[in-house]
């Protein structure tokens, strides 16, 4: 279920914070978090964020059109390695 409109978009207290220190000193650097719930906000654009997938961080410049959207999204933490591959052969006639 998503969020009621009512309450408004979540945002980690703790980026929302570094968020905006970087914004009033005028700096761009990497940000690493664990908050794969929060929202990206319009203050987070222009900003590269690192989210953890579960093993690594995976660094993510934020865009305009990823605004409203959960950190999590573009950190993915599954990777389809394909299926299994039988050879033309193997059955036995």
């Amino acid at each position: 279920m998503t969020r009621s409109a009512k309450k408004g978009p979540w945002v980690d207290p703790k980026l929302l914070k570094k968020i905006q220190a970087l914004n009033a000193a005028g700096e761009k650097r990497v940000i690493k978090t664990w908050a794969r719930d929060s929202t990206i906000s319009p203050e987070m654009v222009g900003h590269t964020i690192a989210v953890h997938n579960g093993r690594q961080h995976v660094p993510i410049y934020i865009q305009e059109s990823m605004v409203n959207h959960k950190l999590g999204e573009f950190a993915v933490t599954r990777f389809f390695r394909g299926h299994v591959v039988k050879e033309k052969g193997s059955r036995v006639r």
